[in-house]
C-alpha cells in the first residue's frame, strides 16, 4: 500500500496550503487560473507555479517550498 502524508506549501500564492502526497513527490505544480479578456472556446489560460520538496524535512507535515523561478 502506497503511503499518505500531510505536506505543506510554503511561500507564493499557495503559502500554508496543506494537502495530501503520496510517495513522496519531489515537485509540485500549482496551477491558479487567468481570466482571458476575450473567452475563446474551449482555452483555459492558468498561471502554473513550481514547489520544491524540502529534503531536510522527513517527518509529517512535509515541506514544499515556492520556487521562485517557476514560470
Amino acid at each position: 500500500m502506497r503511503k499518505r502524508e500531510t505536506a505543506v506549501l510554503a511561500g507564493g500564492p499557495a503559502d500554508g496550503v496543506r494537502i495530501k502526497v503520496t510517495d513522496r513527490p519531489s515537485v509540485l505544480q500549482v496551477t491558479r487560473p487567468c481570466g482571458a479578456e476575450v473567452p475563446a472556446d474551449d482555452v483555459r489560460v492558468d498561471a502554473l507555479y513550481i514547489y520544491r520538496r524540502d529534503l531536510r524535512v522527513d517527518d509529517e507535515p512535509l515541506r514544499y517550498g515556492f520556487d521562485p523561478a517557476s514560470p
